[in-house]
């Protein structure tokens, strides 16, 4: 690449060649775009079963014994998937859970 050089009283430019560094991008945001993605509700010391319970029978459309059976894994085990599919709607789900105050991750099953 060619990058012209002024000098302050000079009439005459010159060409300095300015060396290109490309530099390929490194591991860490990779994601396999064929596996789908997963939402995680975490269990939290604040909020109640029956809270958790209502939220995904809300926000997910879940039975009573199904959000139930959920916010038991969530309790009893630490963690639940509650959602999976493309990586914006499992964006968006996880944004809609901490609206409503629960802990929720998202990740690649």
């Amino acid at each position: 690449m060619a990058v012209p050089v002024h000098g302050r009283n000079e009439r005459v430019s010159q060409t300095v060649e300015a060396p290109v560094e490309v530099r390929l991008p490194e591991g860490g945001d990779e994601y396999d775009h064929d596996r789908p993605w997963v939402v995680i509700v975490w269990n939290d010391p604040i909020n109640l079963m029956s809270y958790v319970t209502l939220v995904l029978r809300k926000l997910f459309g879940y039975s009573k014994e199904e959000a139930t059976r959920m916010m038991l894994l969530v309790h009893t085990e630490g963690k639940a998937a509650v959602s999976s599919g493309e990586k914006e709607k499992a964006e968006f789900d996880v944004a809609r859970l901490h609206a409503h105050g629960l802990w929720a991750t998202l990740g690649q099953d």
